[in-house]
């Protein structure tokens, strides 16, 4: 079980829930992985559970020196990174448009938003110098549609502007050797979906054709794959995981 072999991930909101399931999923499969999260106490926990080969830096994505930090720090460390999982994310109140506010808005694209442009921005360069990467960015169903039962304008806004930045950097950089793919999960069993709605998704989860909500280990299987040399010619694509909830 060696598919990620050599390789150095960066994978942000590290601390639990999806985040969590990459790094441990990561670690197992060879990389050496560089936890990030604002959440010092979990994250740092985390870390030392997965081992040598796990380093964790308190990290906040809308930062640009955050991210400057967390280059030199991964590079000092590892050598380089050729591996960026833009995972950090959060969804805000869960209101419509007249309801939510101008700070709340700004506040969840900062993250969502802002951070994944910071965090492509600021690897770049060590990927170049690697000879290629992949870039995954996590986005959302709510990229691909209105999921108007279970977010906000803010979090649809930021999870669309994820999808395009994706496809924009990988028709730019494919040229540098640099894949770069957006997942769009539906409703996964974290902490954060759960804070946001309940167990069920508010009662998403019946909708879902395959009768249930994900586990956050499922959509580390695809990230796993986009981030492996198995996806080398997989570049500029959304890839849904939500049990066909959106498929028809």
């Amino acid at each position: 079980m060696c598919r990620l072999s050599g390789k150095v991930a960066v994978i942000t909101g590290a601390a639990q829930g999806m985040g969590e399931a990459h790094a441990r999923a990561f670690i197992r499969e060879g990389a050496c992985v560089i936890l990030t999260d604002v959440n010092q106490v979990k994250g740092e926990a985390l870390a030392r559970s997965l081992g040598d080969k796990a380093m964790f830096i308190s990290h906040d994505v809308a930062r640009g020196d955050d991210w400057s930090k967390v280059v030199t720090q991964g590079e000092a460390s590892f050598g380089r990174i050729n591996v960026l999982v833009n995972n950090a994310g959060v969804i805000g109140p869960v209101q419509g448009l007249q309801d939510f506010s101008e700070e709340d808005f700004l506040k969840v694209c900062a993250v969502n938003q802002l951070g994944v442009f910071l965090g492509m921005k600021a690897v770049l360069p060590s990927m170049v110098a690697a000879g290629g990467g992949s870039i995954v960015n996590i986005s959302s169903i709510a990229g691909m549609l209105g999921t108007r039962e279970s977010s906000n304008a803010a979090y649809c806004a930021s999870k669309w502007a994820v999808r395009g930045m994706s496809k924009l950097v990988a028709a730019q950089h494919g040229k540098d050797g640099i894949r770069v793919n957006s997942v769009h999960p539906g409703y996964i069993l974290t902490p954060m979906m759960v804070a946001a709605t309940d167990a069920n998704g508010g009662g998403a989860a019946e909708a879902i054709p395959l009768g249930r909500m994900a586990q956050p280990a499922e959509v580390s299987n695809v990230v796993l794959f986009l981030a492996s040399d198995e996806a080398s010619f997989v570049s500029g694509a959304e890839h849904v995981v939500d049990g066909a909830m959106i498929a028809g």
